[in-house]
């Protein structure tokens, strides 16, 4: 199986001698396409041609109104939005149930212990009516409930160096960056399925399943199959060509999601952000996270925070079932200096455009470098289109999710270009 360079480091930006990495062992290289403006329509919209904004059935008509009943002023808001915009009667999911359909479950079947159906609604609808909202900022957990956690709760045994205690539990800074990224292109480009998992992660299971195409994990159908089994995904096989995997965050994810379920403050997760990132982390560390350390183990990383490039790869096909690649364009040498590029900046940004031009966004990790070069620190952010400013410059529009902001941001091209350390691409056009 030719698959990703892993650098025993665990450091998704340690030096690397490969210069591209992917789930498929697909390479680089890809044709030059225009540009894609941001536009407020989900991607998972724009381009269908059954694009419905229009009550019809009986049974869409008492869903919408079931909605109603349970929605405070800015809810409703939301769903007249959704509703116009296209989302609430897609159907792009892994089951072809609409958006109107999962958030109606919401509402009218039982919620996990602690999470309430208004504020699973709400939260769910936020989302999908402005994707940037979502951040990976974790909630403070209030004093009352410090004791009881540390006193009861075990970490997941599968984390590294992993124990609770009152500082471990105050997580300041995210390592979610890349979790929130995926959870945030959910809902942009895949609005039912997102609320599909939102249903399924806050129901009494936990757990939401999905139908994956192995080819969509590598070409050669065993080698999917152990890959799979290297992440510890518990999956059942759907003919010769495709398996049912169950996708569920660790046992502590449910407790950061009650104490954001009643206790949300400004700027941090929602309880679907917990739960969603949470899931997201678990799957890319082999079923290793904790959600209340934000640390993990696993066998791919040394490392107990974050996910490496080779783990984010893998856990966006998972989710999106989509053939992905993640293309490394720094090359650094033995002291994470940066000593050059896999390709001219030309390249990078016709790749990334192609993407874009597709339909897809583009998660990317970029550096920060001390003076000598050297880089000190990772972050991941999404490449959502490309635009010319008020000056003529080309920027790139972005979603952070660790700015504190609910729209999308703005990076210089000539900027951006030099710090991005890999993208993930469609397989594609990274072939």
């Amino acid at each position: 199986m030719n698959t990703v360079s892993l650098n025993q480091t665990g450091n998704i930006y340690a030096p690397q001698r490969v210069v591209n990495s992917t789930v498929n062992g697909a390479q680089n290289v890809s044709n030059p396409q225009s540009a894609q403006k941001y536009s407020s329509v989900p991607a998972g919209v724009m381009g269908l041609s059954n694009v419905r904004t229009e009550l019809v059935t009986l049974d869409e008509k008492q869903k919408y109104m079931t909605l109603l009943q349970v929605a405070d002023v800015n809810d409703r808001k939301n769903l007249q939005l959704l509703l116009r915009n296209g989302t609430l009667l897609n159907n792009n999911s892994d089951d072809k149930s609409t958006t109107l359909d999962n958030l109606c479950k919401m509402v009218t079947t039982q919620r996990a212990t602690g999470l309430t159906p208004q504020m699973v609604l709400k939260e769910t609808l936020s989302a999908l009516a402005n994707p940037f909202v979502i951040n990976q900022t974790f909630g403070d957990i209030p004093t009352p409930y410090v004791k009881p956690i540390v006193d009861n709760i075990k970490p997941n045994e599968k984390a590294r160096n992993c124990a609770i205690d009152k500082n471990t539990i105050n997580v300041k800074y995210s390592s979610s960056c890349v979790s929130a990224s995926i959870e945030f292109n959910l809902a942009k480009q895949s609005p039912a399925e997102f609320a599909r998992f939102a249903e399924g992660l806050t129901s009494p299971n936990i757990s939401v399943e999905k139908t994956v195409d192995l080819k969509n994990l590598t070409e050669n159908k065993q080698d999917a199959l152990r890959l799979l089994d290297s992440f510890e995904i518990p999956y059942l096989r759907q003919g010769a060509d495709k398996v049912r995997v169950l996708l569920a965050p660790d046992k502590n994810a449910i407790i950061r999601a009650r104490i954001q379920n009643s206790h949300k403050d400004l700027n941090e997760r929602s309880l679907v952000d917990a739960l969603m990132q949470s899931t997201f982390m678990n799957v890319g560390s082999q079923q290793s996270y904790d959600s209340l350390t934000d640390m993990r183990g696993g066998k791919f990383s040394e490392d107990n925070k974050g996910l490496v490039e080779y783990e984010k790869t893998f856990t966006e096909s998972i989710v999106q079932n989509k053939s992905k690649t993640s293309v490394t364009y720094q090359v650094l040498d033995d002291n994470a200096r940066i000593t050059g590029y896999s390709c001219d900046f030309s390249k990078m940004i016709k790749q990334i455009v192609s993407a874009l031009k597709s339909g897809e966004n583009v998660i990317v990790g970029y550096t920060e470098t001390d003076a000598s070069n050297r880089v000190i620190n990772g972050h991941e952010i999404t490449i959502v289109g490309l635009k010319k400013d008020k000056n003529g410059e080309l920027v790139f529009i972005c979603n952070d999710t660790d700015d504190n902001k609910s729209c999308p941001v703005t990076h210089k091209v000539k900027e951006l270009l030099p710090k991005i350390h890999h993208a993930g691409l469609p397989s594609e056009i990274a072939a």
